[in-house]
């Protein structure tokens, strides 16, 4: 199978490679650069919904940086179930950047320039939904 041209999904491709669950991996950097965010997942259960959480937002970037058929606008959506959570807004945005930070770190040499500059791109989109958004 070839790489994808879209270097965000070439970034998941090869991450998926070499790891078969980046859901600890995620969570492990929000809690470590985020030390807030322990308490905001409760103990019974979180795991589950870690996983979803993270599966929904790597479906909503990836639609979000290529062909935009609907799945992006999830983010939107999830920026007012997440006001009705308490989540702060900077707090929401930087979720982004810990998965391009992990994704980072298990790329190593293989993060390419190409992938960064990509990444800084879709984040700064991200960022400005975010703002846009704000009630």
């Amino acid at each position: 199978m070839a790489a994808s041209t879209n270097p965000i999904l070439r970034s998941f491709e090869i991450a998926a490679s070499r790891c078969e669950d980046l859901t600890p991996l995620v969570y492990e950097r929000l809690h470590r650069e985020y030390p807030e965010t322990k308490a905001m997942f409760r103990t019974e259960g979180s795991e589950l919904v870690k996983g979803s959480m993270l599966a929904m937002t790597i479906e909503a970037m990836l639609d979000f940086a290529g062909p935009r058929t609907g799945h992006f606008r999830m983010i939107e959506c999830e920026i007012s179930s997440h006001d009705a959570y308490g989540t702060p807004r900077g707090l929401f945005t930087a979720f982004f950047g810990v998965i391009a930070g992990t994704l980072r770190e298990i790329l190593g040499a293989e993060w390419t320039p190409e992938i960064d500059a990509a990444w800084r791109d879709l984040l700064d989109e991200i960022a400005r939904v975010v703002a846009r958004n704000d009630g």
